[in-house]
């Protein structure tokens, strides 16, 4: 892996990952479909990227934080409300867990795994099912 670039929609707040040194700081991607995720995302499922805090720099911005809880932060951007990132030490020790679509190039990082399935939307289970369209479709 080289190192892989991010921020949020407006560009105030950017963000690189190093290589990581050893398998245990490879990223992990898994689809959260916990209620917490799902709504401060405001979608259906959030796909996370875990990477090694040493791996984790900001290039550009201050991003702001939401304590989401007593162990969480959730950061994104003031400017333009991006998610960017979530920490829980208690959680995730040693892990910056990045929201994947905010990679420049999210296609690196596939989905592992599905996440906190036990608070999976019902109609989630049969999305796959639905009509797909490249762009907007003629109704």
């Amino acid at each position: 892996m080289s190192a892989a670039e991010g921020g949020c929609h407006c560009g105030a707040v950017r963000f690189v990952v190093e290589p990581p040194v050893n398998a245990e700081e490879a990223p992990r991607t898994a689809l959260c479909h916990c209620s917490d995720c799902r709504r401060c995302a405001g979608a259906p499922v959030v796909g996370w990227t875990a990477v090694a805090s040493s791996t984790f720099r900001l290039t550009q911005g201050t991003p702001a934080v939401y304590r989401s809880s007593e162990l969480a932060e959730r950061s994104f951007c003031g400017h333009c409300g991006t998610g960017l990132f979530y920490i829980n030490e208690t959680v995730l020790p040693g892990l910056v867990d990045i929201q994947t679509a905010t990679f420049d190039d999210p296609g690196a990082f596939p989905a592992m795994a599905h996440i906190q399935a036990a608070e999976q939307i019902g109609w989630m289970k049969s999305a796959h099912e639905l009509p797909s369209f490249d762009r907007f479709p003629e109704f």
